[in-house]
């Protein structure tokens, strides 16, 4: 009876995802003068030419790395609600170290420690103090944000232009589809989440940190002390968190610019939770949403479709996907 149950728990996953989709085509019907017209570009819009189809995937990576960030804190119990910030501000110590000469992995350790720093501060106040890290880490992101703008806009605007940003980097990644932005993060991602899964499914550490988080009362009477995983994991999403960050100033965007996450941190929330926070069913939850984000986009560019629809259904998603969280039912892998 124990192994049907488990086994069940994979299509209640799909669940969020099918009714992301049906709400779209509600929605596009309802909110559109020509329907017909704005559900073809919906369907087909994203995957009609390299540059769309690329673009498509390229936002995938970004939101797979920032969703494994997301799920890999709560396995541990935390949720860990900075990740706008986290992306920004690692996005834009990864430019500044660029630009100042240092190699893409230079910039990338930039970007991670950035991020991560920014965790562990929150995982940290939440083992010693019990501070709420929901708190905390969303109230260091939003105070992270005004700081990033400033710089941007000031100090370390690119005086060449107009646009709030850095100067373009001395080093991208590689376009893999022209003119599309999609870049070799894109198999960085897809890697990661594959390490994940391997590191959550496959190795004692994994077991040890997944039972501290969703089972603690189990861990403590095994032995296991749950608040030693608070700090670590929130350490490591916010590194997760600061890397998609840099794949989105050095491999689709080439340069830092102001607010460029744009949403990046919740949509690695929601996708996280669609996919129960399991690494594997992250990346069809991350294609299904960003698939829907995109081609709401078509649809709005070439219909009446308002392009606020996409943060209407993120928003409605969001709130079906966490009502098991507010009826005391833990994410799990």
């Amino acid at each position: 009876m124990k192994k049907m149950k488990k086994n069940e728990k994979a299509p209640r996953t799909l669940l969020p995802t099918l009714f992301l989709i049906v709400l779209t085509v509600l929605t596009i019907m309802i909110g559109s003068d020509t329907p017909m017209q704005s559900l073809r570009d919906f369907f087909i819009g994203p995957w009609t030419s390299a540059w769309s189809f690329g673009n498509t995937l390229d936002k995938a990576a970004l939101i797979l790395t920032a969703s494994l960030g997301a799920a890999f804190a709560f396995q541990a119990g935390c949720f860990n609600l900075g990740g706008e910030g986290q992306i920004y501000i690692g996005g834009l110590a990864a430019a500044v170290v660029v630009q100042a000469g240092g190699l893409l992995l230079g910039g990338a350790c930039a970007a991670i420690f950035a991020g991560g720093l920014c965790g562990w501060i929150s995982g940290i106040l939440k083992k010693t103090v019990g501070a709420n890290e929901l708190i905390t880490s969303f109230l260091l992101s939003a105070s992270l944000t005004p700081v990033a703008d400033f710089l941007i806009a000031g100090p370390l605007r690119d005086r060449s232009g107009n646009l709030l940003a850095t100067p373009f980097l001395s080093h991208t990644l590689l376009r893999i589809l022209p003119p599309s932005n999609l870049s070799v993060s894109f198999f960085f991602a897809v890697i990661l989440v594959l390490a994940g899964h391997i590191f959550v499914n496959g190795t004692v550490f994994g077991y040890r940190f997944r039972i501290a988080g969703n089972a603690p009362s189990f861990a403590r009477y095994g032995g296991i002390e749950t608040d030693e995983a608070w700090t670590p994991a929130m350490a490591v999403s916010g590194c997760l968190f600061g890397l998609a960050g840099f794949f989105a100033v050095s491999g689709t965007y080439g340069r830092c610019y102001a607010g460029f996450s744009g949403g990046l941190g919740w949509a690695g929330v929601t996708v996280a939770l669609i996919a129960g926070n399991r690494p594997l069913m992250l990346f069809p939850a991350a294609l299904v949403y960003t698939a829907v984000e995109q081609g709401v986009h078509s649809a709005a560019l070439a219909t009446s479709l308002q392009t606020e629809t996409s943060a209407l259904l993120q928003a409605a998603v969001l709130l079906a996907v966490t009502v098991k969280i507010s009826r005391k039912e833990r994410p799990y892998i």
